[in-house]
């Protein structure tokens, strides 16, 4: 850290970096007196671009999280409205969404209930608890999937999922028509030299169903020695398959050192390696391969001392290795409520990275993108 503290961050992202060229960043959803975060992008055959987020919050927590979805026609330049797609009695967050071969568009999220161990200075919140059965809340937790045959103008009910781990961007589709998911499990109790704590687990699931039904193919991915010996240490994995079928993953994790965990598949999801560090420090990862085969992670940084932002790193091996020198910055920010960045491909090689920022201390946070290319 620089004397007297971290520097102010710049105003905006250098144009020309090393490895990218950024185009232009921009506000594309704004709520004014509501929260919003958390978002997943997918460009669809028909070249219409949609991304779907939690909307019309309170906060951070709180108890009326919507899945909400916006449009753009013009590969981003402009976005629609915000529409509700999903509303449970329940907090709906991290909403995730891809297309299907066949063209069928499936939205996923999961349900908290968090918000009610945080009422105290929130007189609404105990009146809307009040209000649910223990059967709605039993109902309504978990992790949820919602259908579009008509490129999202209208969606089916709920479907609730099983053999499904939590991950903010949704699951992934594979090259033969599968669904893989790679996801954080509920906690499990166990204990050590420290006493009990809640172990977090990376599990991965396929369907080939388009996500009726799941099935797990890796019940844990194996963590390095201690790094998984206290609570929560792992969470917001995403993958990526590569044109060998090849499957690279990356993990958000709780250590001291803030940087992501690699870990990969070369039998379809079954076994993985050791999740190992990487030099990328941030949270979670969102992972694209691009037609030349490099591998782009992008991600939020909440840290002060190596400042905060979206950022995106490039590698050139299939996620062996990462170009963290010449680490993109994609959007400053001053404040660590960000981050949650997701990519779609466009027409000619661009990128759009779509993340969630607030802009002004006072300010609720707002939905960003980013159209940028890698140079090199």
């Amino acid at each position: 850290m620089p004397p007297g503290g971290p520097k102010p961050p710049p105003r905006e992202a250098p144009r020309v970096q090393p490895r990218a060229e950024i185009k232009w960043s921009k506000t594309i959803c704004k709520q004014p007196d509501c929260y919003i975060g958390w978002p997943t992008v997918c460009r669809l055959k028909s070249g219409d671009i949609l991304a779907v987020f939690s909307g019309d919050r309170d906060g951070h927590i709180c108890p009326w999280g919507k899945v909400q979805m916006i449009r753009s026609s013009d590969e981003g330049e402009s976005w629609s409205e915000p529409v509700t797609i999903a509303n449970s009695p329940l907090d709906d967050r991290d909403a995730g969404i891809v297309q299907m071969p066949d063209g069928e568009l499936i939205v996923t999220w999961f349900t908290s209930m968090v918000w009610a161990k945080h009422m105290k200075k929130h007189p609404d919140w105990p009146r809307h608890l009040a209000k649910l059965a223990p059967e709605t809340v039993k109902q309504w937790t978990g992790d949820f999937l919602i259908r579009s045959r008509d490129d999202g103008r209208t969606w089916s009910k709920p479907e609730k999922l099983s053999n499904y781990a939590q991950t903010p961007h949704g699951p992934i589709l594979l090259k033969d028509g599968a669904l893989l998911q790679i996801g954080r499990t509920s906690s499990v109790a166990e204990g050590n030299a420290n006493g009990r704590f809640a172990k977090t687990i990376i599990r991965v699931s396929r369907s080939r169903d388009a996500g009726r039904t799941w099935e797990v193919l890796c019940p844990e991915i194996p963590a390095a020695p201690g790094e998984n010996d206290a609570s929560s240490m792992f969470h917001e994995p995403h993958a990526v398959e590569l044109a060998d079928g090849t499957l690279a993953g990356l993990v958000r994790y709780h250590g001291d050192d803030h940087c992501m965990r690699a870990t990969r598949s070369v039998d379809g999801g079954k076994t993985w390696t050791t999740m190992e560090k990487t030099p990328m420090v941030g949270l979670p990862p969102h992972l694209i391969a691009l037609p030349d085969g490099k591998l782009v992670n992008v991600y939020g940084r909440r840290i002060a001392q190596f400042g905060y932002g979206e950022f995106a790193c490039i590698s050139d091996d299939g996620g062996k290795t990462w170009d963290a020198a010449n680490e993109i910055m994609l959007q400053p920010s001053s404040n660590d409520d960000l981050g949650y960045p997701a990519s779609c491909l466009l027409p000619g090689g661009d990128l759009l990275t779509v993340d969630y920022q607030k802009r002004a201390p006072k300010e609720k946070p707002v939905l960003m993108a980013t159209r940028w290319r890698v140079t090199r």
